[in-house]
């Protein structure tokens, strides 16, 4: 049986002692969506939501979670990230009014321990503001799924998630 590695001799949680590692090039691209109806569809791509630019906002609060992830994940890391990037990009299917906002929020570091946290808690983040900027315009907007697509880096290797279609 493997040692619990979250665990100390008293069996309560504890964050993992990482200063054995090698510091490593790390990287990790998570992504999640948002499906949304067509007035609101509408709001951002015309720039007409009351809130303002939908995805500029979603962008900044992605790079705000990817920096904060070890606030609100009680057993993450501090970071210190070298590049946060996220894009937005549109799944219209215009015969079932289905509308979707594909999430890819790409985290970079140099360090002891990997960005997947990182990179899924920006792309959580990015969906939820979207949520959050549009609610006035239909509560019926579904997010998700949220998944890692590949990371780079550390002891356990890399890992490419195979395609979902």
């Amino acid at each position: 049986m493997s040692e619990l590695t979250h665990f100390n001799e008293q069996g309560r949680a504890k964050m993992v002692d990482v200063s054995d590692k090698a510091v490593t090039t790390r990287t990790a691209i998570a992504a999640s969506s948002i499906i949304v109806n067509e007035l609101i569809h509408s709001q951002i791509t015309e720039g007409t939501n009351k809130k303002g630019d939908v995805f500029a906002v979603a962008q900044v609060a992605a790079v705000m979670a990817a920096k904060n992830t070890s606030s609100i994940i009680p057993m993450c890391h501090p970071l210190a990230l070298t590049g946060v990037d996220v894009r937005f990009e549109w799944k219209i299917d215009e015969s079932t009014s289905h509308y979707e906002v594909l999430i890819q929020a790409e985290v970079k570091t140099k360090g002891l321990t990997g960005v997947e946290m990182e990179a899924l808690t920006a792309a959580s983040a990015a969906a939820l503001t979207i949520y959050d900027m549009c609610k006035a315009a239909g509560k019926e907007m579904v997010i998700g799924p949220t998944m890692l697509l590949r990371k780079t880096g550390g002891k356990n290797g890399d890992f490419e998630r195979a395609t979902l279609e």
